[in-house]
């Protein structure tokens, strides 16, 4: 009876164990057809020491954004030359890449090629071939090189948009170096906006990816490359648990133009938008944050011409819906330069649609100038605990507006971080109702309408910009 009771534990614990361990995931077929078409990359820079990039690290540690985003790319200076020349230090960097086609394309990121004066490729089987940028693309990080070798492996690409939250995905590339190293982690979220990186839908997983692992691919469990692995949220340098790709997607058509011309148009209309909150959207009368608000409109340039102004919340383009305003960039920006498109716009309580033709985003961005005045006076804080003035005629004509307060002091801390002295206020957002601000007591008389727990939305000018701030509550105080 024993032996009987020992057999049947032993085969429940076998039947209960496949259960649990059915769903873990094994790599070997994926990597054994997958890895050859991973190529290693190493390039060379020759730098003159004081010169820009001589440093290993051309950024300041300290720097919030430069510490989120560090490209992960080692580079190490050479030696000197003799005493008394010109000293010369030899840079190089390591990335990864994978082909694919046979003819010798390979995928890679930006910066991995990035002012390289020579690129070396090498394959899985020790090959090493020079190879040549066809182009590269620094908004989307996507850069496509040759080398000249035929009947090469390639990868099988896949489609980025059915990959799931939660799914196993595998990383091949060149961590330090060493070639054909293999992680594995899942998908931890899609569709990532990252600050400065207005082009691209990143995905993000926990896959361990480190120095070296720029430019290599990310697979499915159907060994179908779904991302190339880009960006690392890091405070050291080294994996700390998110890594960001790039859908092969996104990729795949910026290769397309680069193949074609060597470099990618991009479409505009001409918009400075930001984020529709839920207190944004409260005070547009609209029922729920989707769309994208414009703040200013290029005079001149495609949305003025089609009829749009600041205030217009953006909620379709070309049929597409923006979700979110990082949606809108991406979506113009895929659109073709010289073609015609419909814009959904919520304005004033209704929605109406415009057409515009996207025009072409210039290779160099021009930086704005930014245009600061105020002058003093002992005036009482309002509602808001800001103390404001009307612009004069010269202030008016330097700014090019017809209205709007200038913003003297900020008082008692009430106005919150997201105003400061030398703002413009031009309008009141409040009940779906776009208010323009001509003066300080139409200002206050508005204000002394709203009840203390109110929260108050301003259009306000800083510099050659514009933006939304919703103030939430206001004081006791109420104007005269």
């Amino acid at each position: 009876m024993k032996q009987l009771l020992i057999a049947f534990l032993f085969a429940f614990v076998s039947l209960s164990a496949p259960a649990q361990n059915r769903g873990l995931p094994d790599f070997t077929e994926l990597v054994e057809r997958q890895g050859p078409a991973v190529v290693n990359i190493s390039t060379t820079q020759s730098l003159r020491s004081g010169g820009k990039g001589a440093q290993p690290f051309p950024f300041d540690e300290n720097d919030p954004m430069q510490e989120f985003f560090r490209r992960f790319i080692p580079r190490q200076p050479g030696v000197p030359g003799l005493p008394g020349a010109p000293r010369e230090f030899e840079s190089r960097s390591l990335g990864s890449g994978f082909v694919v086609s046979a003819d010798g394309y390979i995928l890679t990121n930006a910066h991995v090629v990035d002012s390289a004066d020579e690129i070396l490729v090498r394959l899985t089987d020790k090959r090493e071939f020079k190879a040549r940028v066809v182009g590269a693309d620094k908004r989307t990080d996507v850069a496509l090189i040759k080398i000249e070798a035929t009947g090469l492996p390639t990868v099988r690409l896949g489609d980025p948009n059915i990959l799931k939250v939660g799914e196993w995905v595998v990383a091949i590339g060149s961590p330090f170096g060493f070639d054909n190293s293999v992680t594995a982690g899942i998908v931890s979220a899609k569709g990532r906006s990252l600050p400065q990186e207005n082009y691209v839908p990143f995905i993000q997983t926990d896959v361990a990816v480190n120095p070296g692992n720029s430019g290599g691919p990310l697979f499915n469990m159907k060994g179908e490359v779904v991302g190339i692995n880009s960006q690392i949220y890091s405070r050291s340098g080294g994996f700390m648990g998110i890594s960001f790709a790039i859908p092969i997607d996104v990729a795949m058509e910026v290769q397309g133009q680069l193949r074609a011309a060597g470099k990618v148009s991009r479409g505009r209309i001409g918009v400075v938008i930001q984020e529709l909150t839920k207190e944004l959207a409260e005070s547009f009368g609209l029922g729920k944050a989707q769309g994208a608000v414009v703040n200013a409109v290029e005079k001149g340039g495609p949305a003025d011409r089609a009829g749009i102004e600041p205030g217009d919340v953006i909620l379709r383009f070309d049929g597409k819906t923006i979700a979110s305003s990082s949606d809108l960039p991406r979506i113009v920006g895929s659109t073709k330069p010289g073609s015609k498109a419909t814009l959904q716009v919520w304005r004033k309580g209704t929605t109406r649609d415009l057409s515009v033709v996207v025009a072409e985003i210039p290779e160099d961005k021009v930086a704005t100038r930014s245009t600061r005045s105020a002058r003093p006076a002992e005036r009482a804080a309002n509602r808001l605990g800001l103390v404001v003035s009307e612009l004069t005629a010269e202030q008016k004509r330097e700014l090019k507006l017809d209205g709007g307060l200038l913003i003297e002091e900020v008082r008692n801390n009430t106005a919150r971080a997201d105003l400061r002295p030398g703002d413009v206020i031009l309008a009141l957002i409040a009940r779906g109702e776009n208010i323009e601000l001509k003066s300080a007591d139409q200002f206050n008389r508005l204000l002394a309408q709203f009840e203390k727990s109110a929260h108050v939305t301003l259009l306000v000018r800083r510099g050659e910009l514009q933006t939304f701030v919703t103030i939430k509550g206001l004081s006791d105080k109420r104007a005269e």
